[in-house]
């Protein structure tokens, strides 16, 4: 059993740390003061070709794996662009992983090389206002008219909607009490983000201000049936294939962001001089601090090893779920402690690490809640009853 990362892997990770030396700390800080979509980044990732890491090679992908893709979502993160940098591109990584599973060839020529070359950025429509997590009752309907669809209905939290030119849609093209199990009749959309049909309103949030987060009011979007994923109806059973790769990169960029907290923390605690010793030669530093390094490793293993199973064609569902989990609470872990190491300087915006921590929490909240996580592994994983 080799534990070491493997050539191509180390090449990845030296790459992209290449790439994110040029966007440092201090860059991140001033987007996330100002906001705007850092798209100078997202165009140095590009145009190196890391976008596609994980498309197929056909369309102008690398044709890697999960796990290189992880290697690449850490080391982004794990630079100090934290979950700013990774939700930047994190859609093209993975988002279109149904596509690539459900789409026709057709499709996936028209859709894959704009991707990858980063011509065009997408977003991801599934969640809505008033069903949350309860993804088989969703309300905005797909009517069928012809050769096209007319969609209405909300969403929210939808990431990147102000700069996307594309949506990933998921909406119901058969009422839910007129199909014979929820999972039915919910249809998969990539389509253009028309404007005109769907208005675009940002949501002021904790942190991560440079990569907008949105509620979407879509009023009669038409959609033209070539731009349907697959069969009708089937659009839930798609959407599945993409949620086990995204819990598994967010496990990995939620573990570079506490990585980027612990070795400022570190350094930190070496060089602040109080009592004329360093606060670093004091336990009560020293051990939180070793704590969270164990916790990072353990989430390090946990994420691999869903990826792992992910990329050999495997069942990954409690490995993903139980990556995303533990790697999220790591994280926010690390990032608390890197505060409290700092004292008061670490409720200071121009030490980072409140920046961080603030951005630490998202991995925890999204895209599925921690006690969600834990009724899943213990119905599936322990065979008890289902909760909810």
């Amino acid at each position: 059993m080799n534990f070491d990362l493997s050539e191509d892997q180390t090449a990845i990770k030296n790459a992209i740390g290449e790439i994110c030396s040029d966007f440092d700390d201090d860059y991140w800080l001033r987007k996330d003061r100002e906001g705007g979509f850092p798209e100078d980044f997202y165009s140095a990732i590009a145009k190196a070709g890391w976008l596609g890491i994980a498309m197929p090679t056909e369309y102008g992908g690398a044709g890697l794996g999960i796990a290189d893709a992880c290697v690449m979502m850490e080391a982004v993160s794990g630079s100090g662009a934290g979950l700013s940098g990774a939700s930047s591109i994190h859609m093209n990584v993975f988002g279109l992983h149904p596509v690539v599973m459900h789409g026709n060839e057709e499709q996936k020529a028209r859709w894959l090389p704009p991707i990858i070359k980063g011509e065009a950025k997408a977003c991801f429509g599934v969640t809505e206002p008033n069903t949350g997590l309860n993804t088989l009752k969703l309300k905005t309907m797909a009517i069928r008219k012809g050769d096209k669809y007319i969609v209405n209905g909300q969403k929210i939290w939808i990431s990147t909607a102000q700069v996307a030119h594309k949506i990933l849609l998921l909406a119901r093209t058969t009422p839910i009490e007129e199909v014979t199990s929820p999972t039915h009749g919910l249809s998969l959309f990539y389509t253009d983000l028309d404007r005109t049909r769907i208005e675009v309103r940002e949501i002021e949030k904790l942190g991560r201000k440079c990569v907008d987060s949105n509620q979407l009011f879509i009023d009669g979007l038409e959609i033209p049936v070539e731009d349907r994923i697959g069969e009708e109806g089937r659009g839930f059973e798609y959407i599945l294939h993409g949620l086990n790769p995204e819990r598994v990169l967010l496990a990995a960029e939620a573990t570079g962001l506490g990585r980027a907290a612990l070795k400022r923390a570190a350094r930190y605690a070496g060089e602040r001089i109080v009592f004329d010793r360093p606060i670093g030669k004091n336990q009560g530093v020293q051990h939180p601090l070793a704590e969270r390094w164990v916790e990072l490793e353990a989430g390090t293993l946990l994420y691999q090893r869903a990826a792992w199973l992910y990329d050999q064609g495997r069942p990954c569902g409690a490995e993903a779920n139980a990556a995303k989990y533990f790697c999220a609470e790591a994280g926010f872990r690390s990032c608390e402690t890197a505060v409290l190491t700092h004292g008061g300087m670490g409720y200071a915006k121009e030490y980072h690490v409140e920046r961080y921590f603030r951005e630490s929490m998202l991995p925890r909240i999204a895209p599925v809640s921690p006690q969600l996580i834990l009724s899943f592994i213990a119905e599936k994983v322990l065979q008890l009853p289902k909760s909810y």
